[in-house]
């Protein structure tokens, strides 16, 4: 889920994509920010291109 944030996609967006409802991706969102500390869904999508994206940027 984290890299669906990554790229720019709403939790509604995301929620489509998975074919879940929209406040499970809104606890599963709370769970990844306070997982990692973060308070932002910007910084959670800087981690996750610094850590998971080989060029360390979003194509």
């Amino acid at each position: 889920m984290a890299a669906l944030v990554a790229e720019g996609m709403s939790n509604r967006q995301i929620a489509s994509a998975l074919d879940l409802s929209p406040r499970t991706v809104d606890r599963h969102i709370e769970q990844i920010l306070a997982k990692l500390g973060f308070r932002s869904r910007a910084r959670v999508a800087a981690w996750w291109v610094a850590h998971h994206h080989p060029s360390g940027t979003i194509p």
